[in-house]
Formats: C-alpha cells, sequence, structure tokens
C-alpha cells in the first residue's frame, strides 16, 4: 500500500472512530434517531466468533430500541434479538425491489473505486480464474443493502469500512446529483465499530473459522464444547499471564473467559496461576458453557417451533418490501423515471 493509500486509510479509520463514540453516547438517549442495517451470509451455523464479535452487540441495540433491519442468519432468535416492531429479520433474496437500486448506484462509482476495495483486491489476487462481475461489483451491493431501508448506522469491524465508504460516496453521489433543492433521499451511514478484539481460532490462527475447523459452535452441547476447548492451543509456561504479544493462544482463551464473566483478563491469570493450560481451559469450558446456556436452551425450543420462524421470516419479507418499494419510488420520482 502507498504511503499516500495509508494516509487516506488512516483519515478514514480516525473520523470513523470518532463518530462509532459520538452515536455510541447519543444512541441510548435517541435510539429512534438510528436505523441499524446488519447481518451474516447464511454459510452455515455460528460459531462464538460471531457472538461476541458482532451478534450480541447486535442484541444490546435491538433492546435499547433501536430500529434494526436484519439480512438473514440462523440463531440471532436465540440469542435474544425480538421481532417486532423495532427488529425486521428477513431473507435478503426475497426483497426484490431492493435489488433494483443496483442500476442507479452501479452509475455512482468508478471502475478506480472498485479497484481499490480490499476484498475486491484480495480476490483478484488469490483467483485463478477472471473475477466474475457479481464479485467485482460486491461493494455495491453492500450499499443496497444498507441505503435500500435508509439504514444510517453499521455495526462493523475496522476492516469493514472501505465498504462502508463505499456506501457513504454513493449516498452522497445520488443526493448531489438528483436531489438538489429537496430533502436528501439517503442517510450517508456511519460505522458503530466493535469493542470487541478479534476472537482468535482455538489452534492458534489469525481468526476463528469454520473452513479451518476451529471453532466453537454456538449450537455445541456442553460436552461438545468441552471437547473442542481441550484441543485449544496454548504454551509450555504453566503460570498463566496474560500477555497478548509473547502469549497470544494463552491471552485469547483469557479473552474469551472475560467475554463470558465480564472479569479482567488479567483477573483471570492471576486466579489460576500456576493452574496450568489445564485449569485454563477448564474454567473457560465451566464459564462458555454457563453464558451459552440461555441460549441453547432457547435455541432448542425454537427447532421444535417451524412454523414460528416461517412467520417471523415472512412478517419480515413482508415489511422489507414495504420499505424497499417505498425507497425506490422515491428513487424514481428524483429520476424522472415515473410512468
Amino acid at each position: 500500500m502507498s504511503e499516500e493509500l495509508e494516509t487516506n486509510a488512516d483519515k478514514i479509520l480516525a473520523e470513523a472512530m470518532r463518530m462509532s463514540e459520538k452515536i455510541e453516547a447519543d444512541i441510548a438517549q435517541n435510539p429512534k434517531k438510528y436505523r441499524v442495517l446488519t447481518g451474516d451470509r447464511p454459510t452455515g451455523r455460528l460459531h462464538i466468533g460471531h457472538y461476541f464479535g458482532s451478534l450480541k452487540n447486535r442484541v444490546r441495540l435491538s433492546k435499547l430500541g433501536v430500529p434494526t433491519m436484519i439480512l438473514i442468519a440462523d440463531d440471532y432468535l436465540a440469542a435474544g434479538i425480538e421481532p417486532g416492531e423495532n427488529v425486521c429479520i428477513y431473507p435478503h433474496s426475497h426483497v426484490p425491489e431492493a435489488n433494483q437500486l443496483m442500476v442507479p448506484f452501479l452509475t455512482l462509482v468508478t471502475k478506480s473505486d472498485l479497484d481499490r476495495n480490499p476484498t475486491v483486491k484480495d480476490e483478484m489476487a488469490k483467483s485463478s480464474i477472471p473475477l466474475n462481475a457479481g464479485m467485482y461489483t460486491y461493494p455495491v451491493h453492500q450499499a443496497v443493502d444498507i441505503l435500500f431501508c435508509k439504514g444510517n448506522v453499521v455495526p462493523v469491524g475496522k476492516d469493514q469500512l472501505p465498504h462502508l465508504e463505499i456506501a457513504r460516496q454513493i449516498a452522497r453521489r445520488f443526493n448531489n446529483k438528483f436531489c438538489k433543492g429537496i430533502e436528501p433521499i439517503f442517510p450517508e451511514p456511519h460505522a458503530l465499530l466493535s469493542k470487541t478484539p478479534m476472537i482468535m481460532g482455538l489452534d492458534g490462527s489469525a481468526k476463528m473459522s469454520k473452513s479451518l475447523g476451529n471453532t466453537i459452535m454456538l449450537s455445541a452441547t456442553d460436552d461438545e464444547t468441552a471437547k473442542a476447548i481441550k484441543k485449544a492451543k496454548t504454551d509450555q509456561d504453566r503460570h498463566i499471564t496474560y500477555d497478548p504479544v509473547n502469549r497470544p493462544e494463552v491471552a485469547n482463551l483469557l479473552r474469551i473467559i472475560s467475554l463470558c464473566t465480564d472479569e479482567t483478563p488479567e483477573a483471570i491469570a492471576e486466579r489460576i496461576g500456576d493452574g496450568g493450560g489445564g485449569m485454563l481451559k477448564n474454567t473457560l469450558t465451566e464459564a462458555l458453557n454457563e453464558h451459552l446456556r440461555p441460549l441453547r436452551t432457547k435455541r432448542a425450543e425454537l427447532e421444535k417451533q417451524p412454523e414460528l420462524i416461517k412467520k417471523v421470516l415472512n412478517e419480515g419479507v413482508e415489511k422489507a418490501r414495504e420499505i424497499a418499494s417505498k425507497t425506490l419510488l422515491e428513487v424514481r420520482h428524483v429520476m424522472n423515471m415515473e410512468i
């Protein structure tokens, strides 16, 4: 990355952090001022990295009363998100009206905008076949997901800021081009940055990932959780300390315990002391199973109620399509596309 691009990325991150802190301070007092768009691709069951990294925060925001639009993924209901007036859960593919925004949005981005996107660059670098147009325009699809419902807050990690910046650019360019002298249609969405550190895989790899088999699934039983944790990588030093730089694997397990118990990793390490990796893993097993017990109980109940799940999704689709249709009508009006 060139020095100029690094400087620009630093500026974007600094501004995102400033706005995130400002929104976080205001959102508890004025929840209706914001609309959150969030979600995950339904590529399989969720693991604790998803839960602590994003899902738990989404539950918090919905409980505060923030209007929340959720692209479908499983385990949301079990985690505590309750569909209702403020929460809409829907399968992305069932809202065709939103996808009609792709064409006007594509006219507002350049090839250079897309070429600079880290996800697109990474896919182009590692793929042995030419990148298809769907993947190349993925950041624009994300902008559609955010802007069709006029989402103005998106809970993300730092790695997602470039995607959000394209959504902000599209909103700004659309408003400047088509909304001169009138109320802008689209808000410029801001990031609500996660304060939860990245959860590493149990094998000590950079990130917990289903494809690497180094996860603890939210749907796992107590025994399955214990079995997975027994295989977790630690080190040879029997005295447990919290040292993220020199003992990253041990530090990762301490952080997960901390997320479950609200103790500091340092206090947990001091309590374990010379108990070694065995006591560390036992402490994690007990803490995690206890913390996830309500979620797992609720999940088991919901698995027996498929009609309830269908009802939630159908109602979510109906609400999402209503919102998308209204936005599309506004877009057609300012673009002089009405018949």
